[in-house]
């Protein structure tokens, strides 16, 4: 599969090539990056072909936003594009030298002001302008507006989005300072209840649907499709453990993956030495195979990284290895899967 190679996203002007950078893990999720790693990566990844990058506040408290910008300043703006997103503001902690900032391991010295409504929104959007030493963003993704960040505050604040956020969003996009814009889902539920309460151009979808996860086929993807909402695929090694396998750290949803999931992966992983596949190539595969799916982007902290992901998009898999899996109801039989190669 070409890098440079677009889609479009939804009905918009904005197009997106298959494979991007996603940079949670240069916020330094699981473990502190030394700027020299941080910065090879990114010439790495430059190097190999990436021209899509996508970084957001909440990623080490700006620490992500700030390493992704010093990169991408120095190069033309025509030749890349960049999405961050809103629904979080920066603010200096009350006290600096006690604040926790879990649950990144590293990151930045920075507390977290929740706001969707308008004057929030574009706060937020502002704000990252100057974090990134940009002064455009190609789209806004609307931040982890799921019920388990917020709690008693979830239906104030999705009421803030429906009632003036999105008009920001609205606004901007008309303006043309930004293409497009989407929401960003982390579970099956956000993905069915709280994505379709707005009008969007696409959803970064994490968890909910990636090659341990397809429950969200018949439901949350599918009602995408019935609004012409496109999908950039954010987590596609379902935060690790598709990427390190079973024998790994085990991280599935940024935390240690339960018996069952390891369990799942095990399979996968037999079916993955009997056809010689890597799971991380299938797991990156799989989801671009999805006619929603404009792009993946998955993370990296070391150039290897990143030329593994690179290569493991277009790393030959027989037809007969997406066979086995949903003969062994490893995967959906529904979902659509990579032609065999």
């Amino acid at each position: 599969m070409a890098l440079s190679a677009e889609k479009r996203v939804g009905s918009t002007s904005l197009t997106l090539p298959a494979f991007g950078f996603g940079s949670a893990h240069l916020g330094e999720l699981y473990a502190k990056v030394d700027e020299a790693d941080s910065r090879a990566t990114l010439d790495a990844a430059w190097d190999a072909g990436v021209r899509f990058y996508d970084t957001a506040p909440w990623y080490g408290r700006g620490l992500s936003e700030h390493r992704i910008g010093g990169f991408l300043r120095t190069r033309p703006r025509d030749d890349f594009k960049i999405t961050t997103k809103v629904g979080r503001q920066l603010v200096r902690p009350q006290n600096p030298a006690t604040f926790d900032r879990s649950p990144w391991t590293g990151g930045l010295n920075f507390e977290v002001l929740w706001d969707y409504s308008y004057d929030g929104i574009m706060r937020s959007y502002a704000q990252a302008l100057q974090r990134l030493a940009l002064d455009t963003v190609d789209a806004l993704v609307i931040h982890d507006l799921d019920e388990a960040f917020h709690g008693e505050h979830f239906a104030a604040r999705q009421k803030d989005l429906r009632d003036s956020g999105i008009k920001a969003l609205q606004e901007l996009k008309k303006a043309g300072d930004i293409r497009a814009y989407g929401m960003g889902i982390n579970t099956d539920a956000a993905l069915e209840e709280v994505a379709s309460r707005v009008e969007l151009d696409f959803c970064l979808v994490a968890m909910p649907y990636t090659l341990l996860d397809q429950r969200s086929l018949h439901r949350g993807m599918a009602a995408l499709e019935r609004r012409g909402v496109s999908v950039i695929i954010g987590a596609p090694f379902a935060s690790g453990i598709l990427v390190t396998g079973s024998a790994g750290p085990a991280h599935y949803g940024y935390a240690k993956a339960p018996a069952e999931i390891q369990t799942k992966v095990r399979g996968i992983e037999a079916v993955c030495a009997a056809h010689g596949v890597s799971l991380p190539a299938a797991a990156l595969q799989f989801v671009l195979a999805h006619p929603l799916v404009v792009s993946v982007i998955p993370g990296a902290t070391r150039p290897k990284e990143v030329v593994e992901n690179v290569a493991a998009v277009s790393a030959p898999i027989p037809a007969a290895f997406w066979a086995d899996l949903k003969a062994q109801k490893l995967i959906d039989p529904d979902c659509p899967v990579p032609e065999g190669r």
